[in-house]
């Protein structure tokens, strides 16, 4: 072989770093991208879990010294966002009733739907848009009083861009109920966040119906 022609070969021969490090760069750019996703969620759950911090240190001591309903689901609050997925500021999220384990998944009790409502009122304020299904598209004024709520499906708008549904079930035991939350994808179905909790008796028995007076019920079923 001629030095003209040893140089040709030298010049056309592939550099074995060069390979490996264009394989390192594409191989780390794949990650990058991969990880983008779970970076930004982390971060998401971290700010969550930050305002949240910051929420019970402004409530100070009564939050310890007041225990209803919604102490407990701030605590189930703070045990979702601790393994929340995927959920972010622009996926809405809708929140169900509770409904008990045993039952047949198609009536809620007072704490089932005070639960819902606490969970609203939780989901909301850590940043998590929530679409109310239940709000219909006008005012219905009668001599009753003003209402923009209903449960009337026929009244409601089933086109809406819901992405996540917080719901969970109840198991009465003899000192409360346990609760097990959960956010579940509309579509995939796949649980995002779980929790699990537990709400005495004496929280759940200071809950009164407004179809109750004294103990008697004052509508029959």
């Amino acid at each position: 072989m001629t030095m003209g022609s040893q140089e040709e070969a030298n010049n056309s021969a592939v550099d074995p770093q060069s390979v490996n490090n264009g394989s390192i760069n594409g191989m780390n750019s794949q990650g990058q991208n991969s990880n983008s996703a779970v970076n930004f969620q982390d971060s998401y759950r971290n700010k969550l879990l930050s305002n949240m911090g910051n929420a019970y240190q402004r409530r100070g001591n009564r939050s310890q010294s007041i225990k209803d309903v919604n102490y407990y689901v701030r605590g189930l609050m703070q045990e979702l966002v601790g393994n929340l997925q995927y959920v972010n500021a622009s996926t809405p999220v809708a929140v169900t009733n509770f409904v008990f384990l045993d039952g047949s998944f198609e009536n809620s009790d007072l704490v089932g739907k005070q639960l819902s409502e606490s969970f609203i009122h939780e989901v909301h304020k850590f940043g998590i848009p929530v679409l109310d299904f239940k709000t219909t598209d006008y005012i219905r004024v009668s001599q009753s009083g003003d209402f923009v709520l209903s449960r009337d499906f026929l009244e409601l708008n089933s086109d809406l861009p819901i992405r996540y549904v917080v719901a969970g079930t109840l198991v009465r035991h003899l000192a409360g109920y346990m609760v097990n939350a959960r956010i579940v994808g509309i579509d995939s179905k796949a649980v995002v966040a779980s929790a699990q909790g537990f709400i005495p008796a004496s929280v759940i028995n200071s809950l009164i119906s407004g179809s109750v007076n004294d103990g008697i019920p004052l509508t029959s079923n």
